[in-house]
């Protein structure tokens, strides 16, 4: 063909300059360098050390610097920023976690937190209280230089069951408001977290509290009319909000549900660095143990995800427990679930079964002192 020849021009320019119409050329080998080595995972979050103990959060009493030394002082490793409901409106769980929205204002009514215009005195009074408790925190932390601490708020779903809309209606009926309160819940918390950080020198745990999650999920909890109840939010759309407010903060967070039936597989695929639960519920212990409850766990330990595990009681028993029992109750768990005891101290911190705040003070101190016994039995099981 001539070289003014348009199809030996596309030709040449394709690299077939010597190619006869109708033949084909195979295609030229290709060699492409391939890493061998494997892609490598992402380090874990750091997490706390192993054979510890902490609190769930609340505590009885009113005297806050008393409470702040118990904490420190009987679990020294992780000691958990208490919380005295008895103090009134602004120091119950809800009232403290409103004083961190941030652009959202609540005030009490006689059914209990509702959404207002702007801040009044209950919200004024809730960050008051906070504000003395984390100087009452700080001053007990700078005396045992503690490595780990952790607060407790109110997780997005409790708190969306709990808050009333300007209507009356839990801000649960109201996706919009309830993403709207997730995102204002993050932005405070990232605020507090780094205050308290900054204050004590220790890495912040964050522990969601969602003792309601539960009841969401089922479709359980009545309406402003009480004739009937609120429509049941989809797991997923319940874990998606955990993950992304779980995401949105900078610290490992444990969400603690210690209901009777805890949704521990949804809670742990939300991104929660552990699950807290009530250990002592039906559910888990004993004869009554149930198979699916059961294995939430063991699917929980297998993916690396350790539990706070509720195993001394939040209120004084008849008799007092030993210590070997309660041990022998977490490697009961263990050796039914197939774990080696030893790792028993890595998947799991024991605390009490819930908060301590109706319990008589000498039992929340000894409730604290069988916590970090039982750590410390977890990291020994031979002994």
């Amino acid at each position: 063909m001539s070289s003014d020849d348009p199809l030996a021009a596309a030709l040449a320019a394709a690299g077939l300059g010597d190619v006869r119409p109708g033949e084909s050329r195979p295609p030229e080998p290709r060699i492409e360098v391939v890493d061998a080595a494997p892609e490598e995972p992402a380090d874990p979050r750091e997490l706390w050390p192993t054979g510890i103990a902490t609190g769930v959060g609340s505590l009885p009493g009113t005297d806050i610097r008393e409470a702040a030394a118990l904490v420190v002082g009987e679990t020294p490793e992780l000691p958990a920023l208490p919380e005295l409901p008895e103090r009134g409106v602004g120091a119950d769980m809800i009232g403290r976690t409103a004083g961190l929205l941030v652009d959202l204002a609540v005030e009490v009514v006689p059914t209990g937190w509702r959404v207002t215009a702007r801040p009044g005195r209950d919200l004024r009074r809730a960050r008051d209280l906070m504000a003395g408790d984390l100087d009452a925190f700080d001053d007990a932390c700078d005396r045992a230089r503690p490595a780990w601490v952790k607060i407790q708020v109110a997780g997005p779903w409790t708190l969306a069951a709990a808050v009333e809309l300007a209507s009356g209606h839990r801000v649960l009926t109201d996706r919009g408001a309830v993403r709207e309160f997730a995102a204002s819940l993050a932005e405070g918390l990232r605020g507090h977290v780094a205050e308290i950080a900054a204050r004590t020198g220790a890495s912040v745990v964050v522990q969601l509290d969602e003792p309601g999650l539960p009841a969401v999920i089922a479709g359980s909890l009545p309406t402003a009319s009480g004739y009937g109840t609120v429509r049941a939010v989809r797991a997923p759309d319940a874990q998606d909000v955990l993950r992304d407010l779980i995401s949105s903060v900078d610290a490992p967070v444990v969400v603690h549900c210690c209901a009777d039936r805890p949704p521990i597989r949804l809670l742990a695929g939300a991104g929660a660095t552990a699950v807290g639960i009530d250990a002592t519920r039906p559910a888990f212990a004993g004869a009554s143990a149930e198979p699916a409850a059961l294995d939430a766990i063991g699917e929980t330990w297998d993916a690396g995800t350790p539990l706070l595990l509720g195993l001394v009681p939040s209120t004084a028993p008849r008799r007092e427990p030993e210590i070997g029992e309660l041990a022998r109750a977490g490697f009961e768990l263990a050796d039914r679930l197939g774990f080696d005891r030893h790792r028993l101290a890595r998947l799991a911190v024991p605390t009490p079964a819930c908060g301590l705040a109706g319990a008589t003070p000498d039992w929340a101190r000894r409730a604290l002192e069988l916590s970090r016994d039982l750590g410390r039995a977890f990291a020994d099981p031979d002994e």
